[in-house]
């Protein structure tokens, strides 16, 4: 099983993935270091040199490439459900879980971080605000599940994944 974490910049996709992979004991990927290691360089370089459009070919790559591994847990981008051909392949390819997070929650988590292309603007709340009404559709169209981050700690998070899983039949219930 292929599972893909999906949701806003900072709503935890990697934190949660990294110890996701090491409950149900799959490799982690995280299509953001695994761009940046193909790139040579940080996204926010790319991103600031080539544009956007370049940095979402590349992306585009990265998932086809991961979403086709034999059984892993995958992290990707906050904008990765932004082009069709991503949502298709994660959606028909891997178990996508979307970590929804409200704007003020993701604000609140990311506002120190200077590695957000997307966020170095005035209002960077006004810009999560209009980040997730655009991308919000496109998540729900994406996932299997939804699950909302809210305050849980990462292993209340982990712990509420699996059980969607086992309760979808996709995992074996615990003994």
């Amino acid at each position: 099983m292929i599972l893909t974490l999906i949701g806003m910049p900072g709503s935890g996709k990697s934190t949660v993935g990294r110890q996701l992979s090491r409950r149900l004991q799959l490799p982690f990927f995280d299509s953001d270091h695994v761009i940046e290691q193909r790139l040579g360089c940080p996204i926010k370089d790319y991103f600031a040199r080539e544009g956007e459009a370049a940095f979402r070919d590349v992306e585009e790559q990265v998932i086809a490439e991961l979403a086709s591994q034999a059984g892993c847990v995958l992290a990707t981008g906050g904008g990765a459900v932004l082009r069709e051909a991503n949502r298709r392949k994660l959606h028909e390819s891997t178990q996508v879980v979307y970590l929804r997070s409200s704007a003020e929650e993701v604000y609140r988590r990311v506002r120190h971080n200077q590695n957000r292309p997307l966020l170095q603007v005035e209002d960077p709340l006004a810009r999560l605000r209009t980040l997730l009404a655009e991308r919000d559709p496109l998540y729900r169209a994406t996932a299997h599940f939804v699950i909302e981050t809210g305050r849980p700690s990462v292993p209340t998070l982990v712990n509420m994944i699996v059980m969607q899983l086992e309760l979808a039949g996709l995992l074996p219930p615990p003994p």
